[in-house]
């Protein structure tokens, strides 16, 4: 092989491994992200029905007096 056919293959296949390590590196934080938005979400839940079952507490205290 040529001396810039050699270069030619070396450089895409350098463009192509970054390539492919990119996509995978910008999977991987992505999926973090949505990790995060789903453990706000259950903490969410979990806080609403902290609060219902206090409200629920106070109202069934009131209704016993």
């Amino acid at each position: 092989m040529s001396r810039p056919a050699k270069l030619t293959l070396a450089a895409s296949l350098l463009v192509s491994g970054l390539t492919v390590w990119g996509v995978h590196y910008m999977q991987e934080k992505e999926r973090e992200v949505m990790y995060r938005g789903v453990e706000r979400d259950e903490a969410r839940q979990e806080e609403k029905k902290r609060k219902r079952m206090l409200d629920l507490q106070i109202n069934q205290e009131k209704e016993a007096v």
